[in-house]
């Protein structure tokens, strides 16, 4: 019964986001299996954790979108999600979810606590900070940077970033509470969310700024990720073939994961 109750509380918000143009048709699908999974194999407290980011995140993309149109025409990715932007974000934690379904383990929890706030965290910034009024810096070197280049902080992507990342360490306290399952500490979780988050945000602007493939235009100059900008190809500029936005947040959110994960294991 878990299993169908997932299956078509995922249809439906999935659907709405297809809907909403949120998410492309593979997207959605691929969001219809990870949330029956997380239903399925966990609880309401996996579930639930998915939603908080996928709605917020949803609700900030579409924040003032106008202004960040321009933006997303060097990202790889845009505020429409496909397949392998919802797995990218999402996939890992599932796993983990999984994991904790074959292999009970209440140290599983943090570690899918760090992820998510680690993707939420990395969404947040992007979103918000893209509308911040100063340049971003390199996070490396520290130097000025085009708004939208990969590697780029700014002091209102960072704020928001600790902002995504403790509401995702907060909620998991909420919905433990509110599922009736063990919540432990309000501050161990808050800490989990907001340190693996924030650790796993800013290792994603660190692969940005030196491993991710990145292209550059040959019309304007700008370095982007996307192989055509300004309505002609890019040429490679640097990075790793293979290390694509996919593999940097896979990469990114692995490591708030790890993070969050010795935090409770300190904890406990």
């Amino acid at each position: 019964m878990a299993w169908l109750i997932g299956f078509i509380c995922a249809l439906a918000v999935a659907g709405a986001a297809f809907y909403k143009n949120s998410l492309t048709l593979s997207g959605m699908c691929a969001a219809v299996i990870m949330g029956t999974v997380y239903y399925g194999a966990g609880n309401v407290f996996w579930f639930g954790t998915l939603l908080l980011f996928f709605i917020t995140s949803t609700l900030l993309s579409k924040w003032k979108g106008r202004r960040k149109e321009e933006l997303e025409k060097s990202y790889a990715k845009t505020g429409r999600r496909d397949a392998g932007q919802v797995m990218a974000n999402g996939g890992l934690g599932m796993l983990v979810c999984l994991l904790n379904w074959i292999w009970p383990e209440p140290l599983w929890a943090y570690a899918f606590i760090g992820i998510m706030a680690s993707v939420t965290a990395d969404t947040w910034a992007t979103e918000v900070g893209g509308l911040s009024r100063r340049p971003p810096r390199s996070v490396l070197t520290w130097k000025v940077l085009a708004p939208g280049t990969s590697g780029g902080v700014s002091w209102l992507g960072s704020a928001a970033a600790a902002a995504g990342a403790c509401v995702i360490g907060a909620g998991a306290w909420l919905l433990l509470r509110a599922g009736g399952l063990q919540s432990g500490s309000f501050w161990i979780w808050l800490a989990a969310g907001g340190i693996g988050g924030l650790a796993g945000a800013f290792t994603d602007s660190v692969l940005g700024a030196s491993l991710q493939r990145m292209y550059r235009c040959p019309v304007c100059g700008r370095e982007v990720e996307v192989p055509v900008h300004c309505g002609v190809d890019t040429v490679p500029s640097r990075g790793l073939t293979f290390m694509n936005n996919d593999v940097v947040n896979l990469l990114s959110s692995l490591m708030g994961g790890l993070i969050a994960f010795i935090i409770g294991f300190i904890a406990s």
